[in-house]
């Protein structure tokens, strides 16, 4: 490049610096009168106001683990899902929940309406066959004998009306055929041939009997035993060449024309069967069968174990193939009742003590609600109180809101119940016991069974660590005894503990623990 075109260049370059410089003061001039400052987004912190729906947050926490709170949004330690937050306005009394629609989503929430209706379906209850025992004929010896033939030798034989059941030799019958047969062949008075055929018939000897010695008139010394019924031998007391006393019972039978079957039906539907009730059983010994018969009665006695009383139920078994023992399902019909407010049965919880279900409404927040039960069938539950119809009830996932609302309803119960106490100089203390899963700077996390002053069930949660730290000898594993109350700000707080069992060394799962703290710090 030539002298003169370098001088030029750089002059060019001089006059540009000093034009530019002179716009670029020009620039941020007029920038500063027009553009307004930008300041950095503040971070989300508990007691803020959310930007998206204009609630004050009190916490975020993780659905599946209520019992945690943290005072920043991120992604939960326990779950691979963000926080949730928890606003102020979700319910004045500490009982109610709001959970967004996209965690509605996510934890599968179902809703269903609250209707009205009646409860006219069939109720089925399983029972066991049964002999009826208005069926029954017991045969007794009627004189003293021998028995000389059994023709029925082993029980649970069937047999037939007027079937020949044992021979029996009865001495006692000689003297009493002959006294009658001398007196007839003496033409005796007809007083004194009634008095001899009367001593027959006190001997035991039965009309037909008697009868057959005045037309042959000759002595008869065997008793021949019929059965009364058909049905089965249940009892065989008679062997061949024993003795027998009068009135000793030697056969039993049940008939099998009809039998019971004994239902097992809950109590809390017993009261919808009446006697006289047309039912319909089924065995699966015979699929293709079908047998009809009546409710006989409910009897008075409810079974301690199980909760139900017996429906006794007579079933016609003409053909014979219903055998005691067996087992048959009872399909029972009762009359539809009035019209009543129906859920359904999924969505009751039942806690043992109460039932509850989780009512959701328009906007987003659920409360559970105590209600009292009736009758169920069909999959449906009768709601007595508590519920209005049109209502919309929770059938799915409705443990992990009653949960969260039992979580918060307790911490409010304990703000108004424990006031008072504080006023005196001292908050009450609650004891636990359970296994030590994380230290950090500030708070202890421990798996810990049921707090009983509380009502808790067995969860694991975060406590504050107390002003003057844990003791020395408490580490990650140990299995240790607390108290601790609640605080002001509304946590739980460690007041005192000690260690119950030592856990084993765990120098490497420090570590990884304390990796573990710097990751979520912001959570703890």
């Amino acid at each position: 490049m030539k002298t003169r075109d370098i001088v030029l260049a750089l002059g060019a370059c001089a006059l540009l610096g000093a034009g530019g410089y002179g716009l670029y003061r020009l620039g941020v001039s007029q920038g500063a009168q027009k553009v307004p400052p930008q300041t950095a987004a503040a971070e989300p912190k508990a007691g803020m106001t959310d930007p998206a729906t204009g609630r004050q947050i009190l916490y975020w926490h993780d659905p599946m683990v209520p019992g945690t709170r943290f005072d920043k949004p991120g992604k939960s330690p326990y779950m691979d899902m963000p926080l949730v937050p928890v606003y102020a306005d979700a319910g004045g009394d500490g009982s109610m929940v709001s959970i967004s629609p996209r965690v509605q989503q996510n934890l599968g929430i179902r809703t269903a309406l609250v209707t009205r209706g009646r409860l006219a379906a069939t109720l089925e209850a399983v029972g066991s066959v049964a002999y009826n025992e208005r069926d029954v004929a017991l045969v007794q010896a009627r004189s003293n004998g021998f028995v000389e033939r059994l023709a029925v030798r082993a029980p649970l034989d069937r047999v037939r009306r007027g079937q020949t059941l044992a021979e029996l030799y009865v001495p006692d019958w000689i003297a009493a055929q002959e006294e009658y047969l001398a007196v007839r062949r003496m033409r005796g008075g007809d007083e004194l041939v009634a008095a001899a055929r009367q001593r027959m018939a006190l001997a035991g000897m039965s009309e037909a009997q008697i009868r057959q010695v005045e037309a042959s008139g000759k002595t008869h010394a065997r008793m021949t035993l019929t059965a009364p019924i058909s049905g089965v031998v249940t009892e065989l007391a008679a062997r061949e060449g024993m003795t027998v006393m009068a009135g000793a019972p030697l056969f039993r039978i049940n008939g099998l024309d009809t039998v019971w079957v004994n239902a097992e039906v809950p109590e809390n539907a017993a009261s919808r069967l009446r006697p006289g009730m047309e039912i319909e059983a089924r065995s699966a010994a015979l699929p293709q069968s079908l047998f009809k018969g009546r409710v006989s009665a409910i009897l008075p006695d409810v079974n301690p174990s199980t909760r139900t009383l017996k429906a006794r139920v007579e079933l016609a078994n003409t053909a014979g193939q219903l055998v005691p023992g067996m087992f048959v399902t009872v399909g029972f019909a009762p009359e539809a009742g009035k019209d009543v407010l129906l859920v359904p049965t999924e969505a009751v919880i039942r806690t043992g003590r109460r039932s509850v279900v989780i009512v959701a409404q328009d906007d987003g927040r659920f409360a559970p609600v105590d209600v009292d039960t009736g009758d169920e069938a069909n999959g449906r539950t009768e709601i007595r109180k508590g519920l209005d119809a049109a209502q919309k009830v929770v059938v799915s996932g409705q443990f992990l809101i009653d949960s969260e609302a039992s979580l918060k309803g307790t911490a409010t119960r304990m703000g108004a119940d424990q006031a008072p106490e504080a006023k005196k100089g001292g908050l009450p203390l609650h004891h636990g016991e359970g296994k030590v899963e994380f230290i950090s700077q500030d708070s202890i996390t421990i798996s810990h069974g049921p707090i009983a002053s509380l009502q808790w069930d067995a969860m694991t949660m975060d406590f504050k660590l107390p002003a003057g730290g844990l003791p020395k000898n408490i580490s990650v594993g140990d299995i240790v005894g607390f108290d601790f109350r609640q605080a002001a700000d509304g946590e739980f707080e460690i007041a005192a503990m000690t260690r119950q069992a030592a856990g084993a060394p765990q120098e490497h799962e420090h570590e990884h623990e304390h990796e573990h703290q710097h990751e979520a710090g912001g959570h703890k």
